[in-house]
């Protein structure tokens, strides 16, 4: 238990340095721990006792988070210190130390270096007047800063004067919003362009 305690320790320390969602929990860091302790001695208990084992299986099937994770690094987390809390429980001291260190290791370099880093999808509301409206207006606009892009939805506003065009859009790298935002007013004679983003951007 002590080493499990000891090991979860590193792992919510690198959780919370790579950390880059939404909304950080402190009862989510407590968590990782206290499952790391408690599932080393739950490993104690079941080790060579399969009906112990069956047993516990069922009443752990039974368990629901009662708040959703919001983000999917999260669950990586929280298997990392029910590996580890295992490891040790079976007194595979050294493995548990490795995969600790190991482990903890990737997930610095991989939050260090952003590897596999993208611009999330965003929703972009364009409102055109009618006498500019054609299919093609914003297509090169797009082709220059986008990755991908799908119209969404087409709908009139102001007494049908408008139309407003909602687009999902993913982002190049090196696209800024503002930079964005600039070249559509140049097509739509300056009317409202907004763009949101679906998750939080990084």
């Amino acid at each position: 238990m002590a080493l499990a305690l000891i090991l979860s320790l590193i792992i919510t320390k690198v959780y919370q340095i790579t950390f880059t969602g939404e909304r950080y929990s402190q009862s989510f860091v407590h968590t990782i721990i206290m499952m790391s302790v408690v599932v080393s001695v739950v490993m104690n208990v079941v080790s060579g006792n399969a009906g112990v084992a069956f047993g516990l299986f069922a009443v752990f099937s039974l368990i629901r988070f009662r708040s959703a994770v919001t983000d999917a690094k999260d669950i990586a987390y929280i298997f990392f210190g029910l590996c580890v809390g295992m490891t040790a429980g079976l007194f595979q001291f050294g493995l548990a130390i490795m995969l600790t260190l190991f482990a903890s290791l990737i997930f610095y370099m991989l939050y260090k270096w952003q590897y596999g880093k993208g611009k999330d999808t965003q929703i972009l509301k364009v409102t055109v007047p009618e006498n500019l409206n054609h299919e093609n207006l914003l297509d090169e606009v797009f082709h220059q800063y986008t990755l991908s892009h799908s119209l969404r939805q087409v709908e009139t506003t102001n007494l049908g004067t408008m139309i407003l065009y909602t687009y999902a859009i993913r982002s190049k790298n090196t696209t800024h919003d503002k930079e964005l935002l600039d070249r559509i007013r140049e097509r739509n004679a300056n009317l409202k362009v907004s763009i949101t983003y679906l998750e939080s951007a990084e």
